[in-house]
């Protein structure tokens, strides 16, 4: 009999804590670790890992797959980067609690802030509970690759307690706070890993309206909170105010009520953290507070993310091209993009009329706000996320002596129309991504910021964990992560930070939760519009070349990027 469920032998085990790598066996049974070192006894399963490294699981303490995760056993694209444990309902969303009568209301909300087509969860979501318990319960029948835990979300708590009135971020009486406080108070005795909140204006429902939540006064945001005191348990999460530099002053304003709040309910206060155009220095200063607070025992953290925050640009997404006038007089909006790409094949004029147009846009702020040729960079394949600036539409144009927007049109229509461009919202002011790295590097900050599951239209992010292992552990030319620092940062830092002390290091006594990569060969692929959510809705994935496989609680998940058919995974019921 063997005397090991699975043994991975001879791999370079990077263990999640920072320390150096070394050559050993890992020795996995009944989903536990039982051996790190030279393991004598024979596996049911053994996976040779001779050349490639061995780390644990990662963590993504930021998704979005509330309502994915009620109908997708994978929850990809997540699966397919090393992810073996997700946390959702951040930024204020989710889908519980809810009324009977306000299912299309939260759709609408998780729609507007984070681009989930509400067709895909009107089709996919079978709403069989009400209460956050209720939501755990179902989310415990299904069986996923991956453990999965949860938040409470401000957005669906206020709606619920508060009605129209909650909605319409109208002030929350005493009476409301003690019960929202009531609520998140049973969601987290009954498993939540914390409570999440949006303040930035940029989160929208999809009828315009901000977030609820977004103008909480101290009263509900501490009146909330205090209940993660009370219990000595849980995460209090945000996207704060200014996020987007939408608020130049929000920042530290909100870094004050943060730190008071953590330092009064003795709990971890996590927040979106990125570098904006309007501030573009403005990150150093809230890092610099954030390590202020630590010195004191106190723990604000802010979340980052690994690179740019991007809208992807194509046929396949959208584009600035969509926004001219001939565009428009041809009807090419109501084609699929298929048909788009063979229209403008075939009718070279069509196509030169659109480029004329486009000189107007220079006059259109969202398209040169969001769309400027200018922070356009050609992603290609594989894809390239730290682009020189001779990657950018304009330098490419001045190159070939032509105009910006007839190299973009012909970008676009690159590989059949599959070309993507990259144009960086966030993240990338100066050209580069140094202001990340010293983000990521911070020591009070932890690395998240995917956004699995969501914004589905506009690019793919979930994939950033694969990011971190080949262009900050590898490609970069300075400035880089050890592969054992970016190791870390994804698995043992992110599990502490949600009190899940039990994963993220490959040592006896942890979950049995591993990847097993050729990090020579490891690279992402360029993303691609697929038709695959409920009511075929379409949604952009990526995927990865390199993870030899994945495991979960000690049985492969995913060997060599296939799916195995296992379903290990559970839902996370609180801390552990």
């Amino acid at each position: 009999m063997a005397a090991h469920d699975l043994v991975i032998r001879g791999g370079t085990v990077v263990d999640g804590t920072g320390a150096p790598a070394r050559t050993a066996d890992v020795a996995i049974r009944d989903g536990i670790i039982t051996e790190v070192g030279s393991v004598d006894g024979t596996g049911r399963h053994e996976i040779d890992a001779d050349g490639a490294l061995v780390t644990p699981g990662f963590v993504d303490i930021h998704t979005h797959y509330d309502g994915q995760a009620t109908w997708d056993e994978q929850l990809t694209p997540s699966c397919w980067h090393g992810v073996t444990t997700v946390v959702m309902g951040n930024c204020g969303v989710g889908f519980a609690p809810v009324a009977t009568d306000r299912h299309d209301w939260l759709i609408g909300l998780m729609e507007g802030v984070e681009d989930i087509p509400g067709a895909a969860l009107s089709a996919g979501i079978k709403w069989n509970w009400e209460t956050f318990p209720e939501f755990l319960d179902a989310l415990e029948e299904r069986r996923h690759v991956m453990d999965l835990g949860t938040q409470v979300p401000h957005g669906a708590v206020r709606g619920y307690v508060m009605g129209d009135r909650g909605a319409r971020n109208e002030p929350a009486t005493a009476e409301d706070i003690e019960a929202m406080a009531a609520i998140v108070k049973e969601g987290i005795q009954a498993g939540a890993l914390g409570f999440s909140t949006s303040r930035t204006l940029a989160h929208r429902a999809i009828d315009g309206e901000p977030v609820p939540g977004t103008f909480a006064a101290e009263d509900e945001l501490f009146g909330i909170g205090r209940v993660l005191g009370e219990l000595g348990t849980g995460v209090f999460e945000l996207a704060p105010a200014g996020a987007l530099g939408e608020d130049l002053a929000a920042p530290e304003v909100e870094m004050d009520w943060m730190r008071r709040l953590a330092a009064a309910i003795k709990r971890p206060v996590t927040f979106a953290l990125s570098q904006n155009n309007a501030d573009p220095q403005g990150w150093k200063r809230l890092l610099d507070l954030s390590a202020e607070a630590a010195a004191e025992g106190v723990a604000v953290r802010p979340q980052v993310h690994g690179r740019t925050v991007s809208l992807l640009l194509g046929f396949q997404t959208f584009h600035p091209l969509a926004f001219t006038r001939a565009w428009s007089q041809a009807g090419l909006g109501f084609l699929p993009w298929t048909e788009q790409v063979a229209r403008l094949q075939a009718d070279p004029d069509l196509a030169a009329r659109i480029v004329a147009d486009a000189a107007a846009l220079k006059d259109d702020p969202i398209v040169m706000g969001f769309m400027n040729p200018s922070r356009i960079y050609l992603l290609g394949d594989p894809p390239v996320y730290e682009p020189g600036v001779e990657r950018s539409a304009t330098a490419l144009a001045a190159a070939r002596g032509i105009s910006e927007w007839e190299l973009l049109l012909e970008l676009f229509l690159g590989d059949g129309g599959r070309e993507l461009l990259n144009a960086p919202v966030l993240n990338y002011t100066d050209g580069n991504l140094d202001a990340v790295g010293e983000m990521l590097q911070h020591p009070t900050s932890a690395f998240g910021l995917g956004d699995g599951g969501a914004h589905a239209g506009q690019t793919c992010d979930a994939s950033t964990t694969t990011f971190l292992l080949t262009h900050w552990a590898r490609d970069r030319r300075h400035g880089r992560l050890s592969v054992e620092e970016a190791v870390h940062k994804m698995t043992q830092a992110t599990a502490t930070l949600y009190g899940l002390g039990d994963r993220g290091v490959l040592a006896p006594g942890y979950v049995g939760d591993a990847n097993v990569i050729d990090h020579g060969a490891l690279q992402l692929r360029r993303p691609e519009l697929v038709a695959d959510l409920p009511g075929n809705a379409s949604r952009l994935i990526q995927r990865a070349d390199g993870y030899l496989a994945t495991v979960k609680r000690g049985e492969p998940t995913f060997v060599n990027g296939e799916d195995t058919g296992a379903r290990p995974g559970a839902l996370l019921r609180g801390a552990r």
